[in-house]
């Protein structure tokens, strides 16, 4: 068994002596009842401690603590090769864990968390840095006691000293979210001795949430941060523990990463079959289709396709016709990403929920899909697309009842009407049904129709908005939106600036309206208070519409308080449904599907989980292949 229960509790004992003085049994009678009572009370509090080899939030672990290696790995799988692909724009930091500076890709992949999930469960972290955690039953607590052998990439030894630094100095002076975010949830995090860290936690929890999320603490080196400002932004690499480190960068155009033969933790169940590659190299372009021209060139040999234009047209170069280019769909069971335009709900009129439902009706996907997409796509419409997690249909007595409490916060289609769902248009660029059913919308909301066709309020201000983007393939999506949101009589326009530019004003909240995903998982825990809850709304976050709802921060806590797996599916379903009914987005569109184009020198074990592609993770280069091809002239 991987979960193994333990008392914490002595026995307790008391003699009588062989001669009998009364008053001494009496004595010996008074002080044994004591101790009854003392350990009935002490029964009370005392609680069962959990000691393990992973955590799952449900309590199911797929892998048994004496597991050989993860089923979708090929643990014969060869080490060597390269992997490349690009990057967009720029980089000019190493420092991933603060605001300061635009950090390469890849730039985290040197440090390891205490204990680390796998591709084919969607809740579960297995040891990692750390052997194993103890905690009771209340979540008050939890210990992780650390590997005696895991070492950083100069050979010393990771302890329980640098997990308190790791965790302190990001409590201190990290991205300001996870400042907050520590301070309400963390009491205390102590070196108990060596290889044994304790975190405390403000509160008791019903849920293993908190101690998934110590779990998760990514590990510095206490040493190798002695007289440098964590605050500033640096190409100096931080020193991490995991398999890779940096070998070379040619700021903002090339950054390198090497897999180390010394690596620590190489032999370890989690471990084998992974990290195969001997470099990952990332290009970085100033455009797609400089990226795209740079792969056909062989400069880069790996290529995750996100444009259905190239996919459809431009995989027609020699190097795929004499098969020397793969070019495959690969399956994708992860959830369809909640991609879309999304609000700056700071600033009005985007503070109007019928102005936001309006601008979005203008947004034609059928029209999009079929001109500029091939059909390729399908519609997203929930923040959790294609899976059990989304809200459907008519609103059921479960759902209403978790939303009913609070009615206040959300509109009342919310109870009355089936999920929000975007209206299907006409093949048409403009639907005129839209149109009027938008106009419709913004005349309730005070914005009329003046002589010069320009949408006005009261106060005789325009209604404008600005799509700031920093992507020219974006350029053909977003422009017939323009267009359409004139005819509509709002003075809308599309910026483009350069990836520093858009890092910048992202984070300042500097926007109208911008293209991004949000990252849900299929086990919604702690982190859904970046994405949405009010406390991240003001700060730089993944919040990046800026909202801020009781409502929602309400079933934020009903969601992470899922004791099962079928209560967190049905809380899931409701936040689904009560953030759509704001209208923070106008959805766009997902496949299922991965679309990839690599130089046939990668393999991949032939039955891929169902919640990464992995390229990094656990496929391989084949060299007898690379020299085939290299023969060939390939490369």
């Amino acid at each position: 068994m991987f979960n193994t229960p333990r008392q914490e509790r002595a026995p307790a004992t008391l003699s009588i002596p062989a001669r009998t003085d009364y008053r001494l049994l009496a004595h010996y009678w008074l002080v044994l009842a004591l101790a009854l009572l003392l350990v009935n009370v002490g029964g009370l509090n005392a609680q069962e401690i959990t000691k393990a080899h992973g955590i799952s939030k449900f309590g199911e672990l797929k892998y048994a603590e004496d597991f050989q290696y993860l089923d979708y790995v090929n643990p014969d799988a060869p080490k060597g090769g390269e992997y490349s692909t690009w990057a967009f724009g720029s980089f000019d930091s190493m420092h991933p864990f603060i605001t300061k500076g635009r950090p390469a890709v890849g730039a985290s992949i040197q440090f390891e968390p205490l204990m680390t999930g796998t591709s084919d469960e969607p809740d579960s972290l297995y040891g990692l840095i750390a052997e194993s955690l103890e905690y009771p039953a209340d979540h008050s607590w939890v210990i992780f006691n650390l590997r005696p052998e895991a070492r950083f990439s100069d050979g010393s030894p990771v302890t329980a000293e640098d997990v308190v630094f790791s965790h302190n100095i990001l409590a201190e002076k990290g991205i300001p979210s996870i400042q907050t975010f520590f301070a309400e949830t963390f009491q205390s995090v102590e070196a108990l001795d060596t290889n044994r860290v304790k975190f405390t936690f403000t509160e008791p929890s019903e849920t293993n949430d908190l101690v998934m999320q110590a779990a998760s603490t990514l590990v510095f080196s206490k040493a190798w941060w002695e007289g440098r400002d964590f605050e500033e932004s640096t190409l100096d690499a931080p020193m991490g523990s995991s398999e890779y480190i940096l070998e070379s960068m040619d700021v903002g155009k090339t950054v390198v990463y090497r897999r180390r033969d010394d690596y620590w933790g190489k032999n370890l169940p989690i471990n084998v079959g992974r990290s195969n590659f001997d470099r990952l190299r990332f290009e970085y372009y100033a455009d797609p289709t400089a990226a795209f021209e740079g792969f056909k060139a062989g400069e880069t040999t790996f290529r995750n396709e996100n444009s259905s234009l190239k996919w459809a047209q431009d995989y027609n170069f020699p190097a795929v016709e004499k098969g020397w280019v793969r070019k495959v769909e690969l399956p994708d069971g992860n959830l369809g990403s909640a991609q879309g335009f999304f609000y700056n709900l700071r600033r009005a009129p985007f503070d109007d929920i019928k102005v936001r439902e309006a601008l979005g009706l203008m947004f034609n996907f059928e029209w999009a899909n079929q001109t500029l997409f091939f059909g390729l796509y399908e519609r997203v419409d929930s923040f959790y697309e294609n899976s059990v997690l989304e809200a459907k249909g008519e609103i059921p007595a479960d759902e209403a009842a978790i939303l009913e409490p609070f009615r206040e916060f959300f509109p009342e289609s919310l109870f009355s009407e089936p999920a929000q769902t975007p209206p299907v248009s006409g093949i048409n660029q403009v639907d005129r049904a839209q149109v009027r059913a938008a106009g419709a919308l913004l005349d309730e909301a005070g914005w009329t129709v003046g002589e010069d066709g320009l949408r006005r309020n009261a106060d005789g201000e325009v209604l404008a908005i600005d799509i700031l983007n920093n992507s020219p393939a974006f350029d053909r999506v977003i422009n017939p939106f323009v267009e359409n949101l004139k005819r509509l009589g709002v003075d809308a326009t599309h910026t483009r600036v350069d990836s520093a530019q858009y890092t910048e004003r992202r984070r300042s909240h500097d926007f109208d309206m911008l293209v991004t995903t949000y990252g849900n998982n299929l086990t919604p825990g702690l982190g859904i208070k970046q994405w949405y809850g009010s406390e991240n709304a003001d700060v730089p976050s993944r919040n990046i519409a800026g909202l801020k709802n009781e409502g929602i921060d309400a079933l934020l806590d009903i969601v992470i308080a899922s004791k099962t797996r079928e209560e967190l599916n049905l809380n899931t379903r409701a936040l689904d449904r009560a953030l759509r009914s704001l209208h923070i987005w106008i959805p766009q569109w997902y496949k299922d599907v991965h679309t990839v184009a690599y130089l046939d020198v990668y393999r991949h074990p032939e039955n891929l989980p169902p919640f990464a592609l992995g390229v990094t993770d656990f496929w391989w280069y084949d060299a007898e292949r690379a020299e085939q091809l290299r023969a060939e002239g390939a490369f």
